[in-house]
């Protein structure tokens, strides 16, 4: 097997990993990573190929993008409080108790690597915490914070990374350096991210093809990374910075069918590069095995030590920063989501899962000092930190969803009913405000005015059946009963209508070309 047919095995892993894991209620990218170890274990199997430095630009700027498609920006503000605990203070934190640790068990290691150590285990995986948090019906407010702290600590964290790689390779450190980096970083990233916004913003109400548009959601986020880190910025928080204002900013309402096929796209592409991405954690299990020969006891102790380091910090972070949200909250009129139990606090320690970032940083590693010298435990590092991946992604991965049914954490099916039913009677409103702007111009039938107004209240009824009261409910049910009816038939129609254009394909003479823009014009009368 090649390096090619091990990525299509990859990709293959990763499309019938979706139906399998829900099928087992097992998350997907956990699957994935089950699978690439069993594929590493192979003799037949070759060793992954992929530079080091190319695996972040590659794999997180599609991830990041896709994740933040399912936020919005009220959701970070609302949230912030708690994110910015998580995702920059809870990094810290975990970083120098892991590097306090290390340098006391590993010897010979010096404080620069071990700090790199703590800052490459640090984040926990923003993609591991929406794929796997967000199969588990966890109420929103979990699954918000838990989003922000995987998009925003990989910030963090690779730029602690790589301000003690600097310091170890040198042999220098400056606390006031590493200071104004981390600014700077962050101000690159946030103003590379905007440009880049508005420059795509601007790009698509040009290009105006649906096609085009999707394209260019594609290429965006690898050029705002690409181009932040050529500037010495974060390439992390440029796409985040990228991706919030595309999503406040370049949605059309009534670009329907540019929505539609951007969200398939993008739900393509993050099942592909998820799966990928997970497939090679477990894959990269090779270098681990190879580290570890004939050391085998005294690494894993290492490695034991710092896991278990990475998840009490967690834990006995958690517990009072939730505490003090809670009373700040409660002195302070905040619109803030946060964990209302103790029960809600074990499942967000419970899903801090080490995954693709974790990988590429512990990869990056450099060979070599400024004086030519080797990297002090290099091999060590890895292997603690393979160790660390694969323990909290496959170990908390697959018992995550055991915890969250044993403690019966579950989404408040009641309020979101309630704003669904919000939105509901405020799109009917906005519909019959629009009905009587146009009756104030132009003069309708009153048979038609009435249709017209029944379809407003449709279209509230349509999203909550529970809108109308009884009388109305029955008269909409026997009006859904026609239209399915109605529905069914014309579907029948239309599908005859396919075939036979279809068939029309294989005929001598026809135009595949025509054949195919009659289809599409049959299928989008089919959605209709």
């Amino acid at each position: 097997m090649d390096q090619l047919a091990l990525l299509f095995v990859l990709l293959l892993g990763a499309v019938v990993s979706v139906p399998v894991g829900d099928r087992l209620r097992l998350p997907a990218p956990v699957l994935m990573t089950l699978l690439g170890i069993v594929l590493a274990v192979l003799d037949f199997v070759p060793n992954v190929d992929v530079p080091p430095d190319l695996i972040l630009p590659l794999l997180l700027p599609p991830l990041l993008y896709a994740s933040v498609r399912r936020t919005s920006w009220r959701q970070f503000t609302a949230n912030k409080r708690p994110i910015f605990l998580l995702a920059v203070a809870l990094v810290f934190v975990t970083t120098a108790a892991v590097a306090f640790v290390a340098g006391a068990i590993v010897p010979g290691l010096p404080i620069a690597a071990a700090v790199a150590l703590g800052a490459l285990v640090a984040p926990p995986d923003p993609v591991a915490a929406t794929a796997v948090a967000g199969q588990l019906g966890l109420p929103r407010r979990l699954v918000s914070i838990l989003e922000g702290e995987g998009l925003f600590n990989d910030v963090t964290a690779i730029v602690l990374y790589h301000v003690a790689i600097a310091a170890a390779v040198s042999g220098t450190f400056s606390p006031w350096r590493a200071g104004l980096d981390l600014v700077l970083s962050a101000v690159v990233a946030v103003a590379v991210g905007l440009a880049l916004g508005w420059a795509a913003n601007k790009l698509m109400s040009l290009l105006g093809d649906a096609t085009l548009q999707i394209g260019l959601t594609l290429l965006v986020p690898f050029a705002s990374y690409v181009l932040a880190e050529e500037l010495h910025g974060s390439g992390v928080l440029a796409v985040l910075t990228t991706a919030m204002f595309l999503a406040e900013y370049a949605t059309d309402a009534d670009d329907v069918m540019t929505r539609l096929a951007g969200y398939t796209f993008w739900d393509v592409v993050d099942t592909l590069v998820t799966g990928v991405a997970f497939g090679l954690i477990g894959l990269e299990l090779h270098n681990a095995i190879r580290t570890a020969s004939g050391r085998w006891g005294e690494m894993l102790g290492w490695a034991a030590a710092v896991v278990a380091v990475v998840v009490l910090v967690r834990l006995a972070y958690l517990m009072p920063a939730t505490w003090l949200t809670k009373r700040l909250h409660a002195k302070r009129d905040y619109d803030e989501e946060i964990p209302t139990s103790w029960r809600e606090t074990v499942i967000m320690w419970w899903s801090g899962m080490r995954g693709v970032a974790s990988v590429a940083l512990a990869l990056a590693i450099p060979l070599k000092m400024d004086d030519g010298s080797p990297f002090p435990d290099r091999d060590e590092i890895i292997f603690i930190a393979f160790g660390v991946i694969m323990a909290t992604l496959v170990l908390q991965g697959l018992t995550l969803p055991w915890l969250v049914r044993r403690l019966g954490v579950r989404a408040d099916e009641d309020v979101e009913k309630a704003f669904e039913k919000e939105l509901a009677v405020r799109a009917a409103k906005a519909a019959k405000r629009r009905l009587k702007e146009i009756e104030e111009v132009e003069e309708l039938p009153e048979e038609l005015s009435e249709q017209l107004i029944r379809r407003a209240f449709d279209i509230g009824t349509r999203i909550s059946p529970d809108l109308g009261d009884e009388e109305r409910r029955e008269a909409y049910e026997q009006r859904t009963r026609r239209v399915k009816r109605l529905r069914r038939i014309q579907g029948e129609m239309l599908s005859a209508a396919r075939h036979e254009v279809l068939s029309a394909r294989s005929e001598p003479g026809a135009d595949p070309e025509i054949v195919d823009r009659v289809l599409r014009h049959l299928d989008v009368r089919s959605l209709r």
